[in-house]
Parts: structure tokens; C-alpha cells; sequence
């Protein structure tokens, strides 16, 4: 008899996706995701081009895809929260079409500024892309702290 085991993705032990777990198990107040792999619970971030192109160009985005898009940007806060060790406060906001505008403000600095279009259609061609594209976010919010401390001290 053989057992085959699955040998986890190295991605998921990264800081950002341990924190993109910690997000999703957060917004899931009645334990319904309980039990679900890393795998499972993120899977709704990762959209193929297939899956995208099933998407109306126009929509409005529902409360799971809010949430999806809050919990990415909460977990960018937390980790410049982490690495800088002044509270990082994000904010994200958007209208029923889904445009909008997501900051994060460590003090009086904005050290994250994005817009947001399509949010109905939010999502990433794989963990990779996501993952790269936090990495990137977090390292420019970062980079703004370090130069501007004394405006994110306050």
C-alpha cells in the first residue's frame, strides 16, 4: 500500500501568505471555512484568464469580493505595521461600481496609495502573482517610511 503525501507549497510559509490566511480566517465568523487548507481558503484570490474573461466588463462587485479585497490590503498593513512598528491603518474606498481608492497611512504618512478599478473582477493569475504583486506594494510603502520617519512617527 502506498501513501502519497503532498508536500506543501513553500509560498504559503512566506510572511505575506501566513497573514492572507490570518485575514480570511478572520472574516469567517462562523468557523464555515473551518478545516479548509491554505489552498482552499485562498483559492478565490487566484482567477485564470478563462475564469476572468468569464466576467462582465461591467459589475458590481458583492460583499465576498469586498472582503477579499480588504483582507489583501489589510494583510499589506499589517506587514508594514511589522516592519516598521508604527501602526499602518488601511482604508478602502470604493463605490457600488466598484472604483475606488485603497491608502494606507502609517502616522500622517500615506505610504500606500492605489486605485482600484474592476474590483469585481479582482484577482491574481496564481499564489505567485499575488504574492509578487504584495511584495511589491509593501516594499514601496517601506522604502517611503524609511525616508519619511518623522511624518510616520506622528
Amino acid at each position: 500500500m502506498t501513501t502519497t503525501t503532498t508536500v506543501p507549497d513553500p509560498i504559503f510559509e512566506t510572511d505575506f501568505m501566513r497573514e492572507m490566511l490570518r485575514q480570511m480566517r478572520a472574516l469567517d465568523s462562523y468557523g464555515v471555512h473551518d478545516g479548509k487548507s491554505v489552498e482552499q481558503l485562498l483559492a478565490p484570490f487566484v482567477l485564470t484568464k478563462e475564469a476572468r474573461a468569464a466576467i462582465p466588463l461591467l459589475g458590481d462587485p458583492d460583499e465576498v469580493t469586498l472582503a477579499r479585497v480588504r483582507a489583501f490590503y489589510n494583510a499589506i498593513a499589517v506587514l508594514i505595521e511589522k516592519e516598521c512598528g508604527n501602526m499602518a491603518v488601511p482604508l478602502v474606498h470604493l463605490s457600488h461600481e466598484g472604483f475606488g481608492r485603497v491608502i494606507i497611512t502609517v502616522g500622517k504618512l500615506v505610504a500606500l496609495d492605489r486605485s482600484l478599478r474592476d474590483v469585481h473582477r479582482f484577482g491574481f493569475d496564481s499564489f505567485s502573482k499575488m504574492k509578487t504583486e504584495a511584495d511589491k506594494q509593501l516594499a514601496v510603502a517601506i522604502e517611503l517610511v524609511g525616508r519619511h520617519p518623522d511624518v510616520a512617527g506622528l
